[in-house]
């Protein structure tokens, strides 16, 4: 009876040495695996009004800088604003001035899998700046921007400028071809620069109006105005293109097993034979297996005689 209960408990023993070298086989296995490889995420970009502004008042003894951004977006962490006016305080005798007045004030951007998009929009648009608070530094009808980046495609970028524009109280035509250049005299002088697009492989960039602006009000240095104002901007950059699968080998196109992968001969003799990166572990606790049963019999001879 001891006999029996002692090959009983050696058999146990032995499986149980085979089954933890097996685990330790698949763990080790499944710890070689290549790392996946998060794909890039899109992003894009809207911004109907950003100034870049400095404003010198008293003879150029303060400088206050005039930074004003409206309805920036970015995705995708940001959806959409459609804020109509942009304020500023402290540069207008300590009253807060309003920067831009707008019928449509609208910036939106989205990304999806495989898509990226900002788009802009303004219309029945007044910009200001302190010292000029009867005349407008730009009025413009309509104005938009739109960047387009989907993966595996070309960006696109398009902007446009609708209807007129004023700058200063003077009606602009504005060209492709170049910069536009609007002096007034006692007032200033505006840049503007039309509908900028700039693309690459992945991202985009759209740009309806840029303003270089240096405007001093019947030079008497009330309010001294230079730098920049960006109407209408949006910006994206593509997701990374999925990979697509690689094709399994037709039926009769010969045996896979007769192609070797350059620089990995053991692999390929291994798929040739039937072995594999498991068979290492296989083999083991067979040999297990087989010592812990020798072992069992022996002993239990042994014990017969005795």
């Amino acid at each position: 009876m001891n006999s029996i209960n002692f090959r009983t408990s050696a058999r146990r023993s032995a499986a149980a040495v085979t089954a933890a070298l097996l685990v330790a086989g698949s763990a080790a296995l499944a710890g070689a695996g290549p790392a996946q490889a998060t794909e890039d995420q899109g992003r894009a970009s809207a911004v109907v009004l950003r100034t870049g502004l400095d404003v010198s008042l008293l003879d150029k003894t303060v400088t206050v800088p005039l930074a004003v951004s409206l309805n920036e977006v970015r995705a995708p962490r940001s959806a959409e604003q459609t804020a109509l006016t942009a304020r500023l305080d402290g540069v207008d005798g300590g009253e807060p001035f309003t920067v831009l007045r707008a019928e449509v004030a609208r910036a939106a951007a989205t990304v999806t899998a495989d898509k990226a998009e900002g788009t802009t929009r303004l219309a029945g648009a007044r910009l200001h700046v302190p010292g000029l608070p009867l005349l407008s530094l730009i009025e413009v009808e309509s104005v938009t921007s739109t960047a387009t980046c989907e993966a595996g495609r070309a960006p696109v970028a398009d902007s446009r400028v609708i209807g007129t524009v004023t700058v200063l109280g003077k009606r602009v035509t504005l060209t492709a071809g170049g910069p536009t250049d609007v002096k007034v005299p006692g007032v200033g002088e505006v840049r503007l620069d039309l509908s900028e697009r700039q693309t690459t492989s992945r991202t985009a960039a759209a740009t309806a109006l840029r303003l270089t602006v240096s405007v001093d009000p019947l030079d008497l240095n009330v309010a001294e105005v230079q730098g920049t104002v960006t109407l209408a901007e949006a910006t994206c950059e593509a997701p990374a293109a999925a990979e697509e699968p690689a094709e399994s080998p037709a039926a009769g196109s010969g045996p896979v097993s007769e192609v070797r992968p350059q620089g990995a001969p053991a692999q390929a003799d291994l798929a040739r034979t039937g072995g594999g990166t498991a068979t290492p572990y296989i083999a083991g606790g067979a040999l297990a297996l087989v010592a812990a049963g020798g072992g069992a019999l022996v002993l239990a001879r042994r014990r017969a005689r005795g």
